[in-house]
């Protein structure tokens, strides 16, 4: 794998693979975490298996997202299309992510892998994804991603 294209990101999590795969991969589950701070999902269609699609609504909730989202002339309420290329229960999730949402930018596909690996007592994730068109959408992604992953902790501590 071309690591000077991806971004990886490792997170170690106290809790069952079960519980962090069905935190991935189900329509409750998607929405107790997904989305950066101050965003919050809706899933409107999930269809997990290879070629299947996850559509969700991104929803810019905290005030100072509304503002943003609305300075960058982009949608409070974000439509995003997700496919998946390959689901290996508890191990590994592979899709393609749409970015179709940046003003004056034509659209394109993100490639990302969901690694799941269980040890004793906890799972060691890794999610790799592609670089996005510049540095600055690349940046905002992993801040994305690093928030995200916050979350999806707190969700599994509790």
């Amino acid at each position: 794998m071309d690591t000077k294209n991806r971004i990886v990101i490792q997170r170690s999590y106290a809790a069952a693979i079960e519980d962090v795969w069905d935190l991935w991969t189900t329509k409750d589950g998607i929405e107790s975490w997904w989305g950066p701070e101050g965003f919050r999902v809706e899933v409107r269609k999930l269809d997990l298996r290879p070629a299947g699609e996850l559509h969700y609504a991104m929803i810019a909730v905290a005030p100072e997202m509304v503002s943003f989202m609305q300075q960058s002339k982009m949608p409070v309420v974000q439509e995003c299309h997700m496919r998946y290329t390959e689901i290996i229960p508890h191990r590994r999730l592979s899709y393609v992510h749409r970015a179709d949402f940046i003003p004056g930018v034509d659209p394109y596909d993100v490639a990302h892998l969901v690694e799941l690996e269980a040890t004793r007592d906890r799972v060691l994730l890794t999610l790799t994804f592609d670089r996005m068109h510049d540095d600055t959408w690349t940046q905002r992604a992993a801040q994305g991603w690093e928030q995200e992953l916050g979350k999806l902790g707190k969700v599994l501590s509790k």
